[in-house]
């Protein structure tokens, strides 16, 4: 699997739909319309996301390892 930063995510979480709703501190919280979850983000400069996490948060969002 291809790993990516929290920045590239939270952007590749943009495009699907999903919208920023609130910063704390480094984690971006972001929420979809029509769907009780909501998805943290952590973006610390260009470090990648642990694969688990990134994994996780995919699923959420559904996000196939192909929309990397």
């Amino acid at each position: 699997m291809k790993q990516i930063s929290g920045k590239e995510f939270a952007r590749l979480l943009q495009q699907k739909g999903w919208e920023l709703k609130r910063t704390n501190g480094s984690h971006h919280i972001f929420a979809k319309s029509g769907r009780i979850e909501r998805i943290s983000v952590p973006v610390h400069g260009n470090k990648p996301l642990k694969l688990g996490l990134l994994r996780h948060q995919m699923k959420i969002a559904g996000i196939s390892e192909t929309d990397l």
